[in-house]
């Protein structure tokens, strides 16, 4: 960009945007410790249902909100922590726990439940992982009904009584909001951090997510451990405020109403999915025919959401992406800055492929291609559609196993069957077509490439302890260092999805660029791009290969691989065809005829 916005003015945008972002909550918060000040004991109920729907919520978003799986028999972890809770304080199962013991046994246990809930989600997707959510759900009750001596089956069995502070009336009241207030404030927590980024990386560009080193499975299992916690807590209350419980006061409709508030509330928002569980318990209350109705409401609730808001309330209050945006935005790229990005050690470093050979079916994708990248220069990779470049770019980064060969790097054999392993190699990438998170800013989606970088466990991210402090203030400096290193430092507060698409190019070198590579993976980043960005693009690369970095440059400009390439390989049908200087390939007869044309 022209105009280079001073370290100050991101740092004043971020006080600010932070500022705004609290007002909601504290205007929610003063709602809930003034509500009893009305005296009125069924809006209290009304509002401890909203409540303890909500800490259920609150881990389900995590889930479904942020790692977009769709989870919709949820309301087995809730079905869990009411009997687990019920049954300790009556003493069906064992001798009788105090009541506050037994809700922190049902958060345990409504944790494990979680975790076996979520196991198929490291497989299955889609529709076929909420199948097997519901299968849970039925499952867990079912053994409610027949497990007669601890659940008292289809007759039920008493809800826990919570003694002083917390008893039945507003000290319960007040229970449930603390409880509800310290739920959204972990998750809150966490979405604001290198956690909650993954998982939103994980739901919107999967394999963009595994190039900056972000195992999918371990992330998984923690937040389907906490979402289960929160939703054996929400159970236990729920026995407490239903005084008596049975299997059939965990219906469906509850289930769907979980799902569906997260989904009105907005994908990747916490403040949005918290509007829509108070709006879907509150409204069938307060318009009592509406109850005989509720799933066909629900449903009719989140078609107007898809088809008028597709971004749900979250959309509605982030009033900030609405501003319209400077029109004519140059990119000026300051590659004198690479030298603060970089790690600028000596060390030589060789990636190299041996013999390697991957067929799709009968077709042979790469044929015995061998293949050598050297640090500080910039090696092209060109041939026809189809010639195998962007397969070997998945080979290298581990998408791809190959039938025969290996990759090494300094002589060190690379697995292929780990591709988020290849970050703690130091090797980057960018795609054929941009890997955006198009709801984060482009801050965010920057900083989602240091992800592996920062030192702070999940726990200490929930509690907003120091070492999350620290690694935030680390991912943002790099973030903000490496967006004024490709030019777009001034758009860092934009969502992605408002970006051209030469920006959302030089967006995902600087993304690449976190991880202070030493080799760089490029697959035709000038695609698109105008004459100028193309030479910017150009010179930009060049001073990322002499700052040491090994770049592999897949690219169908001639004119960009011959002007800034130091080696260069031409496939074709997956066999290399040539390899040499680039005044060697130009003028290579096989070349000529077979891709360059003349």
């Amino acid at each position: 960009m022209s105009d280079a916005a001073s370290p100050a003015q991101p740092a004043r945008a971020s006080a600010l945007a932070r500022i705004e972002g609290a007002l909601p909550w504290i205007a929610l918060g003063l709602v809930g410790l003034l509500l009893p000040l009305l005296g009125d004991s069924y809006i209290g109920v009304i509002a401890q249902r909203a409540y303890i729907y909500w800490i259920l919520s609150a881990g389900l978003n995590l889930v479904v909100g942020y790692a977009g799986q769709i989870a919709i028999g949820w309301v087995a972890m809730l079905t869990i922590g009411a009997y687990t809770t019920a049954a300790l304080t009556a003493g069906t199962a064992t001798a009788p726990w105090h009541p506050y013991l037994a809700l922190a046994a049902g958060g345990v246990v409504g944790a494990l439940a979680g975790v076996v809930v979520g196991l198929p989600a490291l497989r299955l997707r889609t529709f076929y992982f909420a199948m097997t959510t519901l299968g849970f759900a039925t499952i867990v009750t079912q053994v409610a009904l027949a497990w007669k001596d601890v659940t008292g089956g289809g007759v039920g069995t008493p809800g826990p009584v919570f003694p002083w502070p917390f008893e039945p009336g507003w000290g319960f009241y007040y229970f449930c909001f603390l409880l509800a207030a310290i739920a959204t404030w972990m998750t809150a927590n966490l979405a604001a951090s290198r956690f909650g980024r993954a998982l939103v990386a994980i739901r919107d560009a999967e394999v963009a997510a595994e190039a900056s080193g972000i195992a999918k499975p371990k992330l998984l299992i923690a937040v389907f451990l906490f979402a289960g916690a929160l939703g054996g807590v929400a159970g236990g209350l729920f026995a407490s405020l239903q005084s008596y419980i049975t299997p059939d006061a965990f219906t469906f409709e509850m289930s769907v109403l979980f799902f569906i508030a997260i989904l009105i509330g907005g994908r990747g928002s916490i403040l949005g999915p918290a509007l829509g569980t108070i709006i879907l318990t509150a409204l069938p209350e307060f318009a009592a025919p509406l109850v005989q109705w509720s799933t066909f409401l629900y449903a009719t609730l989140l078609l107007v959401i898809v088809l008028v808001i597709p971004g749900g309330i979250a959309d509605l209050l982030d009033y900030k992406n609405r501003r319209p945006l400077k029109q004519h935005r140059e990119i000026a790229p300051r590659p004198e800055l690479l030298s603060r990005v970089l790690d600028t050690s000596s060390d030589r470093n060789v990636l190299s492929l041996s013999n390697i050979a991957l067929h799709f079916g009968g077709v042979k994708a790469i044929d015995g291609l061998d293949l050598e990248i050297r640090s500080g220069q910039v090696h092209g990779l060109i041939g026809p559609n189809g010639s195998g470049k962007t397969t070997t770019l998945n080979v290298i980064s581990g998408y791809y196993a190959p039938r025969t060969g290996q990759a090494q790097l300094n002589g060190t054999a690379l697995p292929f069957d780990a591709p988020h392993a290849r970050a703690a190699h130091r090797i980057a990438r960018t795609f054929q077509t941009p890997r955006m998170i198009g709801g984060a800013s482009v801050l965010d989606n920057v900083m989602i490439g240091g992800t592996t970088q920062g030192r702070g466990t999940f726990v200490e991210s929930l509690l907003l302890l120091p070492r999350r402090h620290s690694d935030e203030a680390h991912l943002r400096d790099a973030a903000m260092l490496a967006l004024q290193t490709v030019g777009l430092e001034s758009l860092a507060s934009v969502r992605a999805d408002r970006l051209q698409h030469s920006e959302l190019r030089f967006m995902e070198i600087a993304r690449a660029l976190m991880l202070r590579p030493a080799f760089l993976l490029l697959d035709e980043p000038a695609a698109g791009l105008s004459a100028e960005e193309i030479r910017r693009l150009g010179a930009l690369i060049v001073a990322i290969s002499r700052a040491g970095v090994g770049v592999l440059l897949v690219e169908h400009h001639a004119d960009l691989i011959f002007d800034i390439c130091d080696r260069v390989t031409v496939l074709n049908l997956g066999k290399v065809l040539a390899a040499g200087t680039p005044d060697e390939i130009r003028s290579h007869r096989e070349v000529v005829n077979a891709y360059l044309g003349g």
